[in-house]
């Protein structure tokens, strides 16, 4: 098939990218790098670098382009709250230029990257796709909006939709030809920074918020292989259909608190990490984990380094590659 990605330069999207070659499709990258970067894009792959609002330049009618898979958009939920106009501009507006433009070039397939954000605060844990959506942060909601837009499209044209919505991502594609893993600047997430203070390149980790209804006071999260959730995006492009949104959780359905992902970094590295506790964040749920369930059921998908420890042993190899 011939494939868009969209932020195909960025962290899941170089490696979903990677798998996308390797099972022999055809892939445009669409990434402005404005947080991505060109030389993750995998070799063989053609990048343009461009905005979403610029997606109208590649799906031309007649560009002939099978499928969207849709990753670029801006993920910090913090930053999210007190700058939310760039995210309702770029995570919004932006995505809804692209599905004008896939309308207007005849795509019949997208697979949208989403997020656990949309549920918030969830009184049911794992968390199943028929829990209500609440978010808490401005992050989330520009996420579940664009959610609503695909069922709309949905109903109106017969795309094909697919949201995937995912839980904590970590870990690397560490092989012998392929070395990708996450690299933001600047560095929001709580594992690959652990491992830059055990590197030495940071003194020390904040933790925001030792006060919640946790075991240990600190928020719990449900962490997934890069790898695993990659794989379920070739899964999920073989399973859109035609005038339906499926929507699919990805996670482990274990949770682990921030100081005991603390306590796995220090393990796998052999070096200390100093831990300072910081006031909460607005938006931060107190604890996300995923039932994976319908995933596993209908796309057929079994994460295959689902250990925290494996996890982390990938993303400081990659750090120190």
């Amino acid at each position: 098939m011939k494939l868009l990605v969209t932020g195909g330069a960025g962290y899941v999207g170089s490696v979903v990218t990677r798998l996308l070659l390797d099972a022999g499709h055809e892939v445009v990258v669409l990434d402005d790098l404005r947080t991505g970067h060109a030389d993750a894009v995998p070799r063989g792959a053609t990048l343009v670098t461009a905005g979403l609002a610029d997606a109208a330049r590649v799906l031309t009618p007649g560009s002939g382009f099978d499928a969207v898979l849709h990753f670029a958009g801006l993920i910090a939920a913090g930053e999210s709250m007190v700058r939310p106009e760039i995210y309702w501009d770029v995570n919004v507006v932006g995505s809804l230029a692209l599905l004008h433009a896939a309308r207007a070039a005849g795509v019949p397939r997208m697979v949208y990257s989403s997020t656990a954000a949309v549920y918030g605060n969830p009184a049911r844990i794992p968390v199943p796709e028929t829990a209500p959506t609440a978010p808490t942060n401005t992050y989330g909601a520009t996420k579940l909006a664009f959610d609503h837009a695909l069922t709309s499209e949905v109903h109106a044209y017969g795309l094909a939709a697919v949201s995937l919505r995912y839980f904590n991502v970590c870990g690397a594609l560490v092989r012998d030809d392929a070395m990708i893993g996450e690299r933001h600047d600047p560095e929001t997430h709580l594992i690959p920074i652990a491992l830059e203070v055990a590197a030495g390149r940071r003194p020390h980790l904040e933790v925001f918020g030792d006060d919640y209804d946790t075991p240990d006071g600190t928020c719990v999260r449900d962490y997934i292989h890069v790898a695993d959730l990659a794989a379920a995006h070739l899964l999920a492009l073989d399973a859109a259909t035609p005038k339906e949104h499926r929507v699919y959780n990805l996670g482990n359905g274990n949770g682990f608190s921030n100081l005991q992902v603390v306590d796995a970094v220090r393990a796998v590295t052999g070096h200390p990490v100093p831990v300072r506790v910081s006031p909460r964040r607005g938006g931060d749920p107190a604890a996300l984990v995923a039932s994976s369930v319908l995933a596993r059921r209908e796309l057929g998908w079994t994460p295959a380094r689902p250990a925290l420890h494996d996890m982390i042993g990938d993303a400081w190899a990659y750090l120190r590659r």
